[in-house]
């Protein structure tokens, strides 16, 4: 079919990336793209190098600020910023909007890690106005995540938000990178999945180790989020410090 035989702009564009391409042509828009992933990499480090100790608040762009979730997450950055932390989200609406106003008013660090999307994001007004940074590629934005947060707070959400969380604990898990605290925020959105990973993962199919577990924390408090923090750092000796 040609390109103008579909209805919906979605197969037109599956359609669009499907079609034969000469050499010539996939070896120029290569070239292209990698001065493009650099560009995002340098401005990424240049502006995250600058800005100290973090936490990475993830959650889903779908909740609503009335929403229990939305009011836990804007309490536990309220208590991330007052404990000295800055807080990074994606820097949409949502839970990542909760976790930017609560650092918003607690006067600590804000940052906003945008990523281009056709639909849910869009910057929220919490950010730092010189901390909201533009991606155009997951895979960067998610280097920023890891390389600049000491800890990650993972409240509900949905598979971006699974995405994250996972990676974090492969990376940790394969010793890529050094361990940091991973807090899930909410037994009973968690606890399923937990039970399903602890059942089947561990204990029926083995393609997990027992000890992976231990990569995470179930909490239900901003109180319980601190807490978790710090007792993690004060055995490293960091001291948030802006």
């Amino acid at each position: 079919m040609r390109l103008e035989d579909f209805d919906n702009d979605e197969d037109k564009v599956i359609q669009d990336r499907l079609k034969q391409k000469t050499w010539n042509e996939i070896r120029t828009n290569d070239s292209w793209a990698i001065f493009k992933i650099m560009a995002e990499f340098v401005n990424g480090y240049e502006n995250m190098g600058r800005i100290g100790p973090c936490v990475s608040i993830f959650g889903s762009a779908r909740t609503k600020p009335d929403n229990k979730y939305y009011l836990l997450a804007e309490k536990i950055a309220y208590k991330i910023s007052k404990a000295g932390y800055g807080v990074i989200t994606g820097g949409g609406p949502g839970i990542m909007e909760a976790g930017n106003k609560g650092a918003h008013l607690g006067g600590g660090t804000s940052v906003g890690l945008n990523i281009e999307l056709p639909f849910e994001q869009h910057f929220n007004p919490y950010i730092d106005h010189d901390k909201n940074l533009n991606f155009d590629y997951f895979f960067v934005r998610k280097v920023m995540f890891v390389k600049y947060s000491q800890g990650f707070v993972v409240m509900p959400g949905g598979f971006g938000t699974l995405d994250e969380m996972f990676e974090a604990i492969t990376l940790i898990q394969t010793k890529k990178i050094g361990k940091f605290p991973i807090i899930l925020v909410g037994t009973e959105f968690w606890s399923g999945l937990i039970e399903w990973v602890k059942t089947v993962l561990v204990e029926k199919e083995h393609t997990v180790s027992p000890d992976d577990l231990n990569l995470f924390k179930i909490v239900d408090s901003e109180d319980e989020v601190v807490e978790a923090l710090d007792k993690f750092y004060k055995k490293y000796d960091l001291s948030p410090n802006f």
